[in-house]
């Protein structure tokens, strides 16, 4: 009976996340409460066979898990937040739209830099940056901008597969040890047809012409460039605390907000000596702009997941798609899911039943759990963020009529990932 009771409460509490923009209720409040109602109900349940001390040890174990991911995104998120407030961002778009490119030129050269950047700054950051450059150049072209915003979409959420840093499912991959930092570039190749297929269909879409001049003189603020070498520099201690010294990724990433925090302080001293208020950097400022509905959402999904992982639902899952279907049918149907269903909790359910999977299989889920939003623009952050960027230009029925080409480039990839890996399916994973 509680098994069931908390079925129901997390599908009523994901029902109301898809639901979001119609109840106007932030997508974290359904799930705390389901992920604690879940709890409850795991607790009383082990509590009547006497087996607390189960629950607890179950429980603690998901909360470092959640633990390590939040600290590793707070981290990444306040480096973007100061990014942004040094105009780092702002800078880029200026430089794009005064290069005078033809709406194709331009179609491809978002595509190539929302491709490569979301595997640093991540899928949804870059497919915001780069929206604002269709938006802005493509005012008078409401076709290109359509067709550029999906583009966007598909090259940020391919780019982000292929990268830990990319996408919260790669991440959680890696946290995991299930695969190491630099296995993850065996499918660059695969994430790249991923969008090169759609992206070659979509361009003969295209105008060929120039857009209308446009001025765009934003500047970055003094020690935008150190910002992001510090990034950087921070992206780089939490590979080697994981690969040297064999440490969670999160204590690295926190070291490097070290390396920010004390330069704030020194570029902040010397703003008010120069009473230079552009050079002022005021770093705790910055985690009032993180977005703490994200961070808890990702709190109620893990703990809500887990919580059914305990109650034994995940086996029964893993049982009926990868005994039952086997590992790559499974995979791909989980990838095209995503589409509907948030990736996050289908990625933290696999990383829970741990099905029997070779390291070629592990690689696939984490492909096609990183693509497969992109089928639908409700299917990824990137593509639900920039429809309200966009508002009007790119809307859901305007990727839809794409999606038939973003298929071909899901099947494609995987198809690539299949033959061009395919003597890692014949090595068996590593142990968690």
């Amino acid at each position: 009976m509680f098994g069931l009771l908390s079925v129901v409460i997390f599908i009523g509490a994901y029902v109301l996340v898809v639901f979001e923009e119609a109840t106007h209720m932030r997508k974290s409040k359904p799930v705390m409460l389901a992920a604690g109602l879940i709890w409850t109900l795991i607790g009383i349940a082990y509590a009547m066979h006497g087996m607390s001390d189960e629950a607890h040890e179950h429980a603690t174990h998901i909360v470092e898990e959640y633990g390590e991911l939040f600290l590793f995104l707070l981290v990444a998120i306040t480096y973007v937040n100061t990014m942004e407030e040094r105009r780092v961002f702002d800078a880029l778009r200026a430089k794009l739209i005064g290069m005078g490119l033809s709406y194709r030129k331009l179609f491809w050269l978002t595509g190539v830099l929302a491709f490569f950047l979301s595997g640093i700054f991540d899928n949804l950051t870059t497919a915001l940056v780069m929206g604002a450059v269709v938006v802005a150049v493509g005012r008078s072209s409401a076709k290109f901008v359509t067709v550029g915003c999906v583009n966007i979409v598909v090259a940020a959420n391919a780019g982000g597969a292929f990268t830990p840093f990319g996408d919260i499912t790669t991440l959680m991959v890696w946290q995991k040890g299930v695969i190491d930092f630099f296995e993850f570039f065996v499918i660059f190749i695969p994430s790249m047809v991923n969008w090169f297929v759609p992206a070659l269909i979509m361009s003969f879409a295209v105008p060929a012409e120039l857009p209308p001049p446009a001025t765009d003189n934003a500047r970055m603020k003094p020690g935008g460039r150190v910002v992001l070498i510090l990034f950087l520099l921070t992206i780089v201690t939490a590979i080697s605390f994981k690969n040297f010294l064999h440490l969670p990724p999160a204590m690295g990433m926190m070291m490097g907000l070290g390396y920010m925090q004390i330069y704030s302080y020194f570029l902040t001293r010397k703003g008010k000596r120069l009473k230079d208020s552009e050079l002022v950097l005021d770093a705790f400022k910055l985690f009032e702009r993180v977005e703490w509905d994200t961070l808890l959402f990702f709190f109620g999904i893990i703990f809500a997941v887990g919580g059914l992982g305990v109650l034994g639902y995940l086996d029964l899952l893993s049982t009926a798609l990868y005994d039952g279907l086997g590992a790559t049918a499974a995979n791909m149907i989980l990838g095209a899911m995503s589409a509907v269903v948030d990736n996050i909790p289908l990625m933290f359910a696999v990383l829970t039943m741990e099905p029997e999977m070779s390291h070629g299989q592990w690689l696939l889920i984490t492909l096609t759990c990183g693509v497969g939003g992109s089928l639908l623009s409700i299917g990824s952050a990137a593509g639900v963020a920039l429809m309200g960027q966009a508002r009007g230009h790119y809307t859901f029925s305007g990727h839809l009529k794409w999606s038939w080409a973003i298929a071909l480039g899901y099947f494609a990839s995987i198809g690539v990932h299949l033959v061009l890996n395919a003597h890692h399916f014949e090595v068996a994973a590593n142990a968690f």
